[in-house]
């Protein structure tokens, strides 16, 4: 693995957050942005969020409609509150310094197995064995020779990555350079394998890249709840004090049970709530 740390220095992509000058708490910020969305679309909102909110007491501080408007699209919404509720939290519990030990780290609301150990590796330069989606393939494909990535974190992975964390002498760049190579060269799709550092130690290549049975479905977008609840938080978003009539959201959509659903989900969420009797606005309310 030695060699994958080597190809990262040549050849990692130049992401703000890896700048050598980010704070933890704006590692913190980037790991949570980045879950389930591109780098490529979390940067330029990671970097006007930092501008805005560089610390946890700013963003603790914040109208959760001006959090909400901020985080855009990049999906999932309800990680900007979960984020703001860490902020919360870390200014409450930590004064403001985001800890660097397990325990404290997954004690903050939204903060997981992945990312307390992301933080740890990003922010603190620890031995810590991040398990992104990107090192999980690797590691699956290099040591096990198979090509299917499970929903959850296994035990066997876990084991994998201590053992290839291990062979680099616990170097704390091993986490990024790994993702990195996931991302660029050993996607999940159409493989650059000839561009591998490991290919020729890579058990998944020499047993001639074999699929598996049966994939997780790809999740459908087009006509569900989640297209109708992105459709709403966008108008939302764009709109004077962040508030809409009830009956132009529902109109938006030709499903009107769906709409109906669609903004009960959001406000159980505490993604938008009611102003007065009829119509919604952006945030949680007070």
């Amino acid at each position: 693995m030695e060699n994958v740390i080597a190809w990262y220095n040549n050849y990692k992509r130049d992401l703000p957050w890896r700048s050598g000058t980010t704070s933890p708490w704006g590692i913190v910020v980037s790991e949570v942005m980045l879950q389930q969305t591109p780098a490529a679309r979390v940067v330029s909102v990671w970097q006007a969020w930092m501008k805005r909110w560089p610390t946890p007491a700013d963003l603790a501080n914040a109208p959760s409609a001006h959090v909400l408007q901020a985080w855009g699209r990049l999906g999932y919404p309800r990680r900007a509150l979960r984020l703001q509720e860490a902020a919360q939290f870390v200014q409450e519990r930590f004064n403001g310094r985001v800890p660097r030990d397990t325990e404290s780290l997954r004690a903050i609301p939204g903060i997981g197995e992945y990312t307390a150990a992301a933080v740890q590796a990003f922010a603190f330069s620890l031995p810590a064995i991040a398990l992104d989606v990107n090192v999980r393939r690797v590691l699956t494909r290099v040591y096990e020779g198979t090509d299917l990535v499970r929903r959850s974190i296994t035990r066997r992975e876990r084991e994998l990555g201590a053992r290839a964390l291990a062979s680099v002498d616990n170097d704390p760049r091993w986490n990024a350079a790994v993702m990195e190579l996931g991302a660029l060269v050993c996607t999940q799709q159409k493989p650059h394998c000839t561009q591998c550092p490991i290919a020729d130690r890579c058990a998944w290549r020499a047993a001639g890249y074999p699929q598996p049975a049966s994939r997780p479905p790809a999740q459908k977008w087009q006509g569900t709840d989640r297209q109708a609840r992105g459709a709403i938080m966008a108008r939302l978003r764009g709109a004077p004090d962040f508030t809409v009539s009830e009956g132009e959201l529902l109109l938006m959509w030709t499903d009107r049970t769906q709409a109906e659903r669609a903004l009960h989900s959001l406000a159980a969420d505490g993604l938008i709530h009611r102003a007065g009797t009829a119509a919604y606005a952006l945030g949680k309310g007070t």
